[in-house]
């Protein structure tokens, strides 16, 4: 005989019980407590956003795990992240707010990762932007803030890893490269370090691609020579340029830059040896920084501005050996313009991360460029390495009524209870007062409120306290008040 169909969980998710959800939210309140005390206002976005708002500056890696859907004729996506969201709310309707505007937020991201521990496909990020904030101090303030969080519920032992993306570009600015290489070239940091030079060599080559064979420009000319050079050619092909929506300079141009890649692999090979070096410094600061001045140089700004976030983070009394210097961190994010940071536990579970993205607003639409810092903790992972409990609940106590007779006058009862600040459980059963007795033991109520026949002629009640095993009449008048 066939039964119901029984429905698993979807992979990857996760159903959230009682105990842990108080748990949960219990922590997340005091997160968002620590950052209102910094000034910090709530905002709520859609879960649903369009899809082209995750595509340009998500970076593959994320790009990749997108939950991305088409609608009613629109190409939409679930929510992989908040910063994008917040940013397109400012640009929506906050721009003319005074600056800097500090938001924070609380809510659920989806994201097709792989499932391990605390790692789930829906998860929960509470963080917070400062929009319109300003290097060092801004950027000190949000890791300030977020190893405040991190204390108040109980995670004292963490790492703060920090990086800066303008240290990389720096370096890369010394080569004559497209911007679209050196992009490739610097958020492959993290693989250079794991992996090695090749590897990521084979990828950024694979990505230049190779001029059509026979069609190689001749050496020696600047672009406007060679771009005279091509329209020679194409015209005696008999190639017309007037077709399609890009006008003949613009397919010119995209002509030359397909043409000039083999003159870029040589430049990548000199900026692969001097990301690498940068990718292989990590140590406490008194040990990277000489490493980094030697590298893009004491002078270069990112290399000065990182020691001035430094600076700030000890005058917040962010203790030094709790922080590493990371040449190679590259958070997958393509938004960012300079710190970049990630706070781990002692196990090695990343608790939070963000940084600076000064050229988000612009993306986005905005009226102006508008400079930008932020971060966000995963929740869940902050709940999981958090030792403080889940605060104080109030006592709750099953109200029982001894018969259907005395079940309105049970409902009185617990409304008085509850008016005094009592989690008030009604029997709906009709269990008898032993069996009642039982069930309130077995899930830890802190008493049973028996109502009979003579309690209501009374106007009082039997309060049995279970941790005592006492009993007391106590008059209905007195019921609310601290018992």
């Amino acid at each position: 005989m066939g039964g119901a169909v029984s429905i698993d969980l979807v992979r990857g998710m996760r159903d959230v019980h009682p105990a842990e959800f108080a748990h949960g939210r219990y922590i997340q309140r005091i997160l968002e407590q620590t950052m209102a005390g910094y000034g910090y206002q709530m905002i709520d976005t859609p879960v649903i956003e369009h899809r082209a708002l995750y595509l340009r500056k998500l970076g593959e890696d994320l790009v990749g795990k997108v939950y991305e859907f088409s609608f009613g004729g629109r190409d939409l996506a679930l929510r992989p992240e908040w910063t994008a969201s917040v940013l397109r709310a400012y640009v929506a309707s906050m721009q003319d707010q005074p600056l800097p505007l500090r938001l924070s937020y609380a809510g659920p991201v989806f994201r097709y990762e792989r499932p391990q521990r605390y790692t789930y496909r829906q998860f929960t990020q509470v963080g917070g932007e400062i929009i319109g904030g300003l290097p060092p101090r801004a950027d000190a303030e949000v890791i300030a803030l977020a190893c405040a969080g991190l204390q108040v519920v109980g995670v004292t032992e963490y790492t703060v890893r920090i990086g800066h993306i303008g240290l990389a570009r720096e370096l890369l600015s010394r080569f004559a490269l497209p911007e679209r290489t050196r992009g490739l070239l610097v958020w492959s940091l993290e693989r250079l370090r794991a992996e090695g030079i090749a590897p990521v060599r084979e990828r950024v080559l694979a990505n230049l691609g190779t001029p059509p064979e026979g069609l190689e420009l001749p050496a020696g000319l600047d672009d406007e020579q060679a771009a005279r050079w091509l329209e020679r050619v194409l015209t005696a092909m008999q190639i017309d340029l007037r077709t399609g929506t890009r006008s003949p300079a613009e397919v010119l141009q995209r002509l030359l830059r397909t043409l000039r890649r083999a003159d870029e692999q040589p430049l990548v090979e000199a900026a692969l040896e001097q990301l690498a070096r940068l990718a292989a410094i990590s140590g406490p600061p008194e040990q990277a920084i000489p490493m980094l001045a030697d590298l893009p140089g004491s002078e270069s700004a990112a290399f000065r501005e990182l020691q001035a976030i430094l600076n700030l983070l000890a005058a917040y009394h962010i203790p030094a050996e709790r922080v590493v210097i990371d040449g190679a961190l590259g958070r997958g994010l393509h938004y960012y313009t300079g710190l970049i940071f990630e706070i781990y536990d002692r196990e090695g579970n990343q608790l939070c991360g963000g940084g600076r993205y000064d050229d988000l607003v612009g993306a986005l639409g905005g009226r102006q460029a508008t400079p930008a810092v932020g971060f966000a903790y995963g929740l869940e992972r902050v709940t999981a390495a958090a030792t403080t409990g889940s605060g104080e609940s109030p006592t709750t106590v099953l109200v029982a009524a001894v018969s259907d007779d005395d079940y309105p006058y049970a409902l009185h009862v617990a409304e008085r209870l509850r008016a005094g600040g009592y989690i008030v459980v009604l029997d709906v059963r009709g269990r008898s007062v032993k069996d009642n007795l039982r069930d309130a033991t077995r899930r830890n109520y802190s008493a049973v409120v028996i109502v009979g026949a003579a309690e209501r002629a009374g106007e009082y009640v039997i309060w049995r306290d279970l941790a005592t095993r006492s009993e007391r009449q106590i008059p209905i008048a007195m019921l609310g008040r601290h018992l």
